[in-house]
């Protein structure tokens, strides 16, 4: 029986979509069989300074990426293209959480190998979707943000917890119904038809972001709200943006006081 950690390890370091995605799905699906151990007492984890990635996309700033709208051909294509990278980065931080992260419950290491699979699959959605669209994963400029916030919670479980799935990933549950809206009326019902399967399913996964937000709380002796509104300062400041999305959140574990707190902080960051 191999362990979860060398699994989760490898999809990590996948460098193509077509590895990426293959070696997460049989992991996933080990794991659901239980042939995948979790060692109690395993190993500190290697860093992983950057996981696998194909050699396209260019990673750039995001101020270098150009705006472009719905209504052309080529910007539903980079439309797409971005939400793909999005799923594809996600890929990466779900076995990152599981592989990171040590001697937690087995709870801990399902939801995330769910996750994960999940993006992956959302991911293979996006990518066929973008192939109707004639271009590829890879034909469009992208940034490394989800990652590098990754890196910069990497020491710390109850961080993570708190910024990866609840402010970053949490962004798609803001924006994505007003999406879904626009390429409604400009008749794209089969992208529509996309985001429709990956929205509820992103709820679930920023609600386990947030069950295991307050398991570290809980352990470390820590009240959720003031310490969310602290993580928030040292670390969002330039990724933290408003409107939200107040029911898709209620559901995805967020309580009206830290609703309240994002409201406030994202008008600061505006001000």
């Amino acid at each position: 029986m191999g362990t979860l950690f060398e699994e989760a390890r490898a999809c990590l370091d996948a460098a193509t979509p077509e590895e990426k995605l293959g070696r997460t799905f049989a992991a996933a699906e080990a794991f659901r069989r239980g042939e995948l151990s979790i060692p109690g007492n395993a190993p500190a984890p290697q860093p992983v300074r950057m996981p696998g990635r194909p050699a396209r996309p260019k990673l750039v700033h995001p101020r270098e990426l150009p705006r472009r709208g719905f209504g052309t051909k080529e910007g539903l294509a980079a439309f797409v293209h971005a939400v793909a990278h999005i799923e594809f980065n996600a890929i990466d931080l779900a076995w990152d959480a599981a592989y990171r992260f040590r001697g937690l419950p087995a709870a801990f290491y399902a939801d995330w190998v769910g996750v994960a699979d999940d993006e992956a699959r959302h991911f293979a959605l996006l990518r066929e979707r973008l192939r109707q669209l004639g271009h590829d994963y890879g034909d469009f400029d992208a940034h490394n943000g989800l990652w590098e916030m990754a890196e910069k919670t990497a020491h710390d479980g109850l961080a993570r917890m708190a910024l990866v799935p609840r402010v970053l990933e949490a962004r798609g549950l803001d924006v994505t119904p007003g999406m879904i809206a626009k390429l409604r009326s400009l008749g794209d019902e089969a992208t529509v038809a996309i985001l429709e399967v990956i929205l509820p399913e992103e709820v679930a996964h920023v609600a386990a972001g947030s069950r295991w937000y307050r398991w570290h709380c809980q352990q470390a002796g820590v009240d959720p709200a003031p310490r969310f509104r602290e993580l928030l300062r040292e670390y969002a400041g330039g990724v933290l943006h408003g409107p939200f999305n107040t029911d898709a959140r209620l559901a995805a574990g967020f309580d009206a006081d830290e609703l309240q707190t994002l409201q406030a902080e994202a008008a600061a960051v505006e001000r």
